[in-house]
Order: C-alpha cells, then sequence, then structure tokens
C-alpha cells in the first residue's frame, strides 16, 4: 500500500480568470469545494491548471485562499515544481508549511539533455533547502511537455536518499509499459498515472489511484472506481470513465475541459484561458458538448459565485 493509504483520485484543477485575465479566486473556491464533495483530492496547480502560465505570487496567494475557505490541506497536492529553484523552493516550502499531503513537482524544464545528476541536484537542493519532516514530493514525469524524463535510475536514488520524503509519481508519459514497469519496480511507491482509462490495468499491480485533467469533469465516478469492491461494479464505473477520457484526450485538453466545466457552470467565464493557449470557438465547444451528450454525461450543480 502507498503511503495514500486506498487509491484516490486527486484532479489538477482548471482556473477560471476574470475578463482582466485576473484568477477568479471565489469561483476556484467554489470549484474545489464541489471537487472535494464529489470525493476527490486537489492537484491545483498542475498541467491543465495552466500553473505554467500562474506567476509564484499568484500561485501562493490562491493556495492561501483554499486554505482559508476551510479546504482540508490533506486534501491538497498542490504543484510547486519550476524552472527556478529559488521559485521551487519558495512554493514548496510553503505547501509544506500548511501540512499539505504533499506536492507534485516538474522537473526544472527548459535545458535538455540534462543528466539524472542534474535532476538529483534539483530535487536534493529543493528538499534540504525546505527542510521540513512533514515534506512529501511526488515527481511529475511528463516528458512529452517538459522535454525531461524521469528515469528509473533516478527514482530509485531519490528514494534511497529521501525515502521518507520522495514517495510517490505522476506519470503522464501516456506509456503504459513505463508506468507498468514503476508498479513492478517499486513496491510501495506511490504511482499515480495521469489517466483514470488506465486504471484497470494499473489498480491490479498497487497504483496508488489517478491524478487526471478529466478527473474536473468526472470526479465522482472516478472515486466510485477506486472505491468498488466487485468486479460487475469496477467493470462499469471503469467503461464509464474511459468513454469520457477517450472523447476529451483527442482534443487541447485545457480549452476541452473549459468549455465543459463552462457550459455546466452556467458561467462562459469558465472557458477563458491565459495565452498563448485559445479558447474554444462556439463551434467545438458544441460539437465537443454533442459527445458527451450522447454518453449521457452531466455534471451536479456547483454552488454559483456572483458574476
Amino acid at each position: 500500500m502507498s503511503a495514500f493509504g486506498k487509491p484516490r483520485v486527486f484532479v489538477p484543477v482548471v482556473t477560471p480568470f476574470r475578463p482582466d485575465l485576473a484568477v477568479d479566486t471565489p469561483r476556484f473556491i467554489a470549484f474545489c469545494r464541489w471537487l472535494v464533495g464529489q470525493g476527490a483530492g486537489l492537484a491545483v496547480f498542475g498541467t491543465n491548471s495552466e500553473a505554467n502560465s500562474l506567476s509564484l505570487a499568484e500561485r501562493r496567494a490562491l493556495l492561501d485562499a483554499v486554505l482559508d475557505a476551510d479546504v482540508d490541506a490533506a486534501q491538497l497536492l498542490p504543484g510547486t515544481g519550476a524552472c527556478a529553484i529559488t521559485e521551487a523552493i519558495e512554493l514548496t516550502r510553503h505547501a509544506a508549511a500548511a501540512n499539505c499531503a504533499g506536492v507534485l513537482m516538474l522537473p526544472p524544464f527548459y535545458y535538455q539533455g540534462v543528466s539524472d545528476d542534474g535532476l538529483f541536484a534539483y530535487y536534493s537542493e529543493v528538499i534540504q533547502a525546505v527542510g521540513s519532516d512533514a515534506l512529501r514530493v511526488l515527481l511529475y514525469h511528463i516528458p512529452q511537455f517538459t522535454g525531461v524524463p524521469i528515469s528509473h535510475a533516478l527514482i530509485e536514488r531519490l528514494i534511497a536518499a529521501y525515502p521518507n520524503t520522495v514517495i510517490g509519481i505522476k506519470d503522464s508519459s501516456g506509456d503504459w509499459a513505463n508506468t507498468e514497469a514503476m508498479l513492478k519496480r517499486f513496491p510501495g511507491f506511490a504511482v499515480f498515472p495521469g489517466s483514470e482509462a488506465l486504471l484497470g490495468k494499473a489498480l491490479p499491480l498497487g497504483a496508488a489511484g489517478c491524478i487526471s485533467a478529466t478527473a474536473n469533469l468526472q470526479p465522482h465516478a472516478i472515486a466510485r472506481l477506486l472505491a468498488t469492491t466487485t468486479a460487475e461494479d469496477r467493470a462499469m464505473w471503469e467503461a464509464k470513465v474511459t468513454a469520457l477520457r477517450t472523447v476529451v484526450q483527442t482534443l487541447p485538453m485545457i480549452p476541452a475541459l473549459k468549455a465543459v466545466v463552462a457550459h455546466h457552470m452556467k458561467h462562459a467565464g469558465w472557458s477563458r484561458v491565459r495565452p498563448p493557449l485559445t479558447a474554444f470557438s462556439t463551434e467545438q465547444a458544441n460539437a465537443l458538448l454533442a459527445q458527451l451528450d450522447g454518453l449521457g454525461f452531466s455534471m451536479p450543480p456547483v454552488q454559483q459565485v456572483a458574476a
């Protein structure tokens, strides 16, 4: 069993923006509360949160706002990776001081072809600078975005050096062979596939759950899949969550997610993205919504926030 106990779903929460592209904090908090109520944890400042379009100050302030709204820190797994090690240290220290369940750390992603020695030094410097026994680090492997893969040899080295701190990884590579190999090679290490569609294969091998973009749309269904105890129910929930994932993952993920949330939250502002991303057109959004309607998809209501 992983450090997280029973398998869990964490959501890289999409970030709403106002017309001036400032973060819409009240709407973000309302959505976070809804997700927790649906049985999900919050991987705020993940890829699909547009984390790398948010400043360090914005990320700190938004995490504080969520905590001030009485969201349990044990539900929080904020992204704290950054190209600048000083920023990674500050974000990680802030999350550890708040007693978050852990942090999800991208490798520094500008320089290509860096060695495992360089990546080990990066993670080691952050861990030692934070200097907190409460710190729990999950690595974040998404080489198609970062260009910086996290090798199994690096994982092994970090676990050996920091066995109580480096406790898991999110594998968003989409390479099942890699996920499977990590699950078999590192028993007890919290391996989170980046897609709920892989849970049918990953859970029997000890996966810790998933950290998935499309959990923004179907947190309850994924939580039910993780909690089910019968083969019949498991097959039903696997089919349900995989069907939605299969539709959405063929599209530009962030604008697709935000278009669906905007429709179901009845607030067009949810569809805004920060440049260089571009929002879905009305035609794109309607085509996606029609596909999801065909699956019988719906989202339970979220507490409305004044415009």
